[in-house]
Formats: C-alpha cells, sequence, structure tokens
C-alpha cells in the first residue's frame, strides 16, 4: 500500500538519496531543504513500508506552476507510484489557483513523457541543450485548463 503526504524537513536525506541514484546533475539535500522552506512551493513524497519512496516537487506561480522533479525509488517504478504523484501534486496546484502547470523533460526519456501524456500534458516546444551530462534537449509540455 502506498500513501502520499506532503513533504516534511526529514524527508530529505531520502529524497536526496533517490535523487542521486537518477539524476545526473542531482539536487542537494540543502536545495531541497531551501526550496521546501519556499512559500511558493508544493513537494510530496510517497510512502510505502513507512519510507519514502517518491518524491514530485511544483513551483508555483499562480495561475502557473513548473513541476521541477518527478523521481521515484528503483524499486518501486512500474507500480504507478510517479503517475500518483503527479495526480496528487496537480490536484493540489488547482487547489491552490493553479490552471496551468509546465514541465520539462529529456527528450529520450520515453517513459517519463508518456506519464506526462497521460496525465493530460501536450508538448508545447523544445529548450535546446536544456541537460547537461550527456547534453540533451528538453522538450517543454504544458497541461492547460486544470
Amino acid at each position: 500500500m502506498i500513501s502520499f503526504r506532503k513533504m516534511l524537513e526529514r524527508d530529505i536525506p531520502k529524497v536526496a538519496e533517490i535523487e542521486k541514484e537518477i539524476f545526473s546533475i542531482p539536487w542537494s539535500e540543502k536545495a531541497f531543504l531551501d526550496s521546501l522552506k519556499s512559500d511558493n512551493t508544493i513537494y510530496m513524497v510517497a510512502i510505502a513500508e513507512e519510507k519514502v519512496v517518491g518524491y514530485c516537487g511544483m513551483y508555483l506561480y499562480t495561475p502557473e506552476a513548473n513541476i521541477t522533479n518527478v523521481a521515484v525509488d528503483k524499486q518501486y517504478r512500474r507500480k504507478n507510484v510517479a503517475e500518483q504523484l503527479v495526480n496528487n501534486i496537480i490536484k493540489k496546484g488547482k487547489e491552490l489557483g493553479i490552471t496551468d502547470i509546465t514541465l520539462e523533460v529529456r527528450e529520450s526519456n520515453v517513459g517519463a513523457i508518456a506519464l506526462y501524456e497521460k496525465s493530460g500534458f501536450e508538448e508545447a516546444g523544445i529548450r535546446k541543450n536544456f541537460y547537461q551530462r550527456p547534453t540533451e534537449n528538453a522538450l517543454i509540455m504544458w497541461k492547460h485548463n486544470l
């Protein structure tokens, strides 16, 4: 059974650990802490067996928002955890007056692109050389009219 809740400061070490496993340029614990303390962010975590197994973050620029991170522990992938995280954070954003959400995703990340499309996001453009290690373009995706 997986549950979802707002990220707490005590979750940051595990979140940073998952981040390091997945991303070539991971956020630090301090970056997560600083972001979590901001008034214009929402961070959600997925909990299984009393431990953090995934997270999702979003910056709010009401009425728009930007999803910054979505990551799931390798043991919990392919179990709809990321989809549920994304849908939960969209719902929270909508409750706070968000009407449109954007995100960037590596062009080669077909799994994430499919997930975002399933959640109602559509491709809207490309950011050239947005990612490093390796250098790669990002697809810009939007979900409008929540």
